[in-house]
């Protein structure tokens, strides 16, 4: 038998395709080991969209590549996709594959391992399809994990000024609504008690079919499943896309996580023009308010880029002021990174290094503060919590409220994958203490 190893860089989405692989391989026989265990095969899921993430994608190929005896080495995911010539003449690369035809993968992989190890490596990335075909890859399965994540959304036509990824992954595709429901139905059978619905823009299910369903319906396709999900939850959405039968469905739907991501990438009108952001702060604020008004006790957490180029001292004022206006229960900070072949790459008055950390830190005193006034409105309500583990430094189980709070408690039982009612007691680490109702 055969032993794959995996390596996973980058966001939940490629994490969500990794497990799929993960499940492919395992149908077709092979052994899962961990990465740092002796394989015969390793396989890179790679990111770029950083340049820290593809300098990293770079440092495990050449780590995997070093092992003696050499594995088959295969690399996936947007780095082939976007610099397909680079990655195959990087040292030890035995295949590439992009992100398409990944149901193709086990077949690729074994006509490799029927060669000579001297052939020269198999470039198998194609262009990503002009169509709108969703690639139905099965979610997999891990026993070890109680939250599973189903990808139902790929692509993204957007092109923001400073990012990749559409050149990554392609136009938009969506999973079907009787394929999201199967899934759904076979990882809750499978004992997940809660499930991320995720895609690369999200928001859009669905909207490259003329006429065709909302992500309302993608999420009410999920809660009708059968065996029914326990909790369900959404991935990152852009702000413009949220729908008013989205908020009714979360403010009536007990196991729809009242949580919301909604990257705001800069709260400056300037920066965000220039960025390509097809909103300003005031529509952002406005939205904000709805969905406060329509969701009571709603957690909403945020992505934010800082020293984007010609982003001045005032301009990253403006942008921590309207920040700590929106009240925000997590923001999570990005340095920005210059992605060849973006506009922003080319653009003039390019932040220095060091001023964007400097900006980073200040962000990050915005959000610890935001993060604290919003546990503390959480104390002395009742909440619901999936519990994960029981901590190895104090005792304590731990596990998240919808709205993404880490909850201690003390219990005598074995709590991992139970979902139970807490009243939130006070602050304690970096979460709140509870006890168990």
């Amino acid at each position: 038998m055969k032993k794959i190893a995996f390596y996973t860089l980058g966001c939940k989405v490629n994490q969500s395709d990794t497990a799929s692989m993960e499940k492919l391989f395992r149908d077709a026989g092979f052994q899962i080991v961990d990465f740092e265990e002796p394989a015969d095969i390793c396989l890179i899921n790679t990111c770029v969209v950083t340049n820290m993430g593809q300098s990293k994608s770079r440092k495990i190929i050449h780590r995997a590549a070093r092992r003696d005896p050499k594995p088959l080495i295969v690399v996936t995911g947007c780095y082939p996709q976007t610099s397909p010539d680079e990655v195959v003449h990087i040292d030890g690369v035995d295949l590439i594959i992009g992100n398409q035809d990944r149901s193709k993968v086990v077949e690729l992989v074994r006509e490799r391992l029927g060669e000579s190890p001297d052939e020269a490596p198999i470039n198998a990335v194609h262009d990503l399809p002009v169509g709108r075909e969703f690639e139905e890859l099965d979610a997999a399965v891990d026993a070890s994990r109680n939250r599973a994540f189903l990808k139902i959304q790929e692509g993204c036509d957007q092109y923001c000024a400073y990012c990749i990824i559409p050149y990554a992954r392609g136009h938009l595709r969506s999973r079907s609504l009787d394929n999201i429901r199967e899934e759904v139905a076979k990882l809750t059978a499978e004992q997940y008690k809660e499930i991320v619905l995720i895609g690369i823009h999200l928001g859009c299910y669905g909207k490259e079919i003329p006429g065709g369903p909302h992500l309302s319906d993608a999420v009410k396709a999920a809660l009708s499943a059968e065996p029914q999900v326990p909790r369900l939850r959404l991935g990152s959405l852009e702000s413009v896309e949220v729908e008013d039968a989205l908020l009714d469905l979360m403010a009536r739907e007990p196991r729809l996580c009242a949580h919301l991501h909604l990257p705001l990438q800069a709260g400056c009108d300037s920066t965000l023009a220039r960025m390509h952001r097809p909103y300003d702060t005031a529509k952002f604020a406005q939205l904000l308010e709805k969905i406060r008004s329509l969701v009571p006790n709603v957690a909403i957490t945020t992505d934010v880029i800082v020293g984007f180029p010609g982003e001045t001292e005032e301009d990253f004022q403006a942008s921590l002021d309207f920040i700590r206006q929106c009240r925000f229960s997590k923001i999570h900070i990005f340095p920005y990174s210059q992605r060849k072949g973006t506009p922003a790459a080319v653009m003039p008055d390019q932040i220095s290094n060091q001023e964007k950390q400097e900006r980073v830190h200040r962000l990050e005193e915005v959000d610890r503060e935001g993060n604290l006034a919003y546990r503390k409105e959480q104390i002395g309500q009742e909440s619901t919590v999936l519990w994960e583990r029981r901590n190895k430094n104090n005792g304590l189980w731990e596990g998240l409220t919808p709205g993404y709070v880490r909850v201690y408690a003390d219990s005598p039982e074995n709590m991992k994958g139970k979902i139970s009612a807490v009243r939130l007691e006070n602050l304690f680490e970096d979460g709140l203490k509870g006890g168990i109702i």
